[in-house]
């Protein structure tokens, strides 16, 4: 047994503890992360791959045992081993550039062109001592052409990239066809340069390409997170001030009116606070029910509310319907109005008298509350009270309209009738509190 505390024993710790540190790092990374790790994997060994299938292997064995030969071989087996560890240590930034992380990595290009022109160069000189075999050159050719490939595919357009290929290849074979390359084996060496183009195309393009779009689902999926946050900010917001825009109104209409009665000894401003204190305590069910995102609005409840409310701040209210039949959703839109029309006639003008109107008529649920007492100056565009009211309605594909003139304010609001819905019976009117939602 290896005694505790060896450097031997500390040593196999360490690794151990170093391993773990990366399985664990590696099961850290999401789905896309870890395809990308891969995939810079793959572009890192595939010049490597093609250096020893293509480049090194082929021509070390082919090399003539001649001076000149050797020289030229072994430089350029050296610079073809350059290339690979060139493109391994830029391929992080020219990945990146493709994923528009950063910006074009020039120099990274300028020297892995530069690296091919010398690559090539070399290859005519062993060529034309006639250093390798006959047509072992070929398979050099068809090497050089990988590393350039794969960072020009990552850095330009499909089209410039092809451009650039057909350049290459016409240099290489004008320079082959200097030193005395015959046509035929001319044909084939721009044959393998092309082919080795259009293979590092696909390799490297079609990889980041898949990349580029993983990348895109997932910014897509977090921007839709974050607006769907700010949509239920938006909601809780609008929520929480049609719930509180009418109670606090009354609160502060009853509270008032508390504080004159006792002022005159009257024994109803007990009455009335009690009535602020049900209120409150109201609104604070309300509330809770808006945080939970739990909100199920009946409108005869709603209906009842308003009317009753309106008549205990001295106005007289007249509805006129009935909200039996109709579905949740168009119950709860028009539940929705009926409070922020409340709210308004409490806190603006000087009503003395408001009209509510449910009514069904080719298959839409129209809904009208009218009221006097509007000042001459009215805003012509809605407040954000109204504004989220539209916005209710457009979920349920209803409209909101209103108009003001000659004292009087009328907003209407018309929702169709959704499956669900049955038609109401025929409308009843009520003076006071209506009969029909009794």
């Amino acid at each position: 047994m290896v005694p505790l505390g060896t450097p031997a024993l500390r040593e196999a710790v360490r690794v151990v503890g170093r391993i773990r540190a990366w399985q664990r790092g590696w099961h850290g990374r999401s789905k896309i992360e870890k395809v990308e790790f891969q995939s810079m994997v793959m572009w890192h060994a595939m010049p490597w791959i093609f250096f020893l299938s293509w480049g090194s292997l082929p021509l070390g064995l082919s090399l003539r045992h001649e001076p000149a030969a050797l020289i030229f071989g072994w430089a350029l087996i050296a610079v073809a081993a350059a290339q690979s560890v060139h493109v391994n240590r830029s391929l992080r930034r020219s990945v990146d550039h493709y994923l528009k992380r950063c910006g074009m990595p020039r120099r990274d290009l300028a020297v892995s062109g530069v690296l091919l022109a010398v690559a090539l160069g070399l290859s005519l000189g062993l060529e034309a001592v006639d250093g390798v075999a006959e047509g072992m050159i070929g398979f050099t050719t068809l090497y050089l052409v990988v590393p350039f490939g794969q960072s020009l595919a990552f850095a330009v357009s499909v089209r410039a990239f092809l451009l650039h290929i057909v350049l290459i290849d016409a240099v290489a074979l004008a320079g082959f066809a200097a030193v005395g390359v015959p046509g035929g084996r001319l044909a084939g060496y721009a044959a393998l340069i092309g082919f080795a183009g259009v293979l590092t195309l696909i390799s490297a393009r079609c990889g980041a390409w898949t990349l580029s779009v993983m990348w895109e689902a997932d910014r897509s999926r977090e921007v839709e997170a974050r607006l769907a946050v700010a949509e239920e900010r938006l909601r809780f917001g609008r929520d929480l001030h049609d719930v509180m825009g009418r109670n606090l109104a009354v609160i502060a209409l009853k509270s008032e009116l508390a504080v004159q009665l006792a002022r005159r000894g009257r024994p109803e401003a007990v009455d009335q606070m009690v009535e602020v204190q049900r209120i409150a305590q109201e609104s604070q069910r309300e509330v809770r029910e808006v945080v939970r995102g739990y909100r199920e609005i009946d409108l005869g409840v709603e209906l009842l509310g308003a009317q009753g409310v309106l008549e205990a701040a001295g106005i007289t209210c007249r509805v006129t319907g009935s909200a039996a039949g109709l579905s949740a959703p168009v119950q709860s839109a028009l539940g929705w109005v009926v409070r922020e029309a409340a709210t308004n006639v409490l806190r603006h003008g000087d009503a003395t008298r408001c009209d509510i109107t449910l009514a069904v008529t080719d298959g839409r649920t129209t809904l009208t509350v009218e009221n006097n007492g509007v000042p001459d100056a009215v805003p012509s565009g809605g407040g954000s009270g109204l504004a989220g009211l539209q916005e209710r309605l457009a979920e349920v594909d209803g409209t909101l309209d209103f108009a003001a003139g000659q004292g009087r304010f009328r907003l209407t609001a018309a929702v169709p009738l959704l499956p669900g819905s049955a038609v109401p019976a025929a409308p009843r009117c009520a003076a006071g509190r209506s009969e029909a939602l009794r």
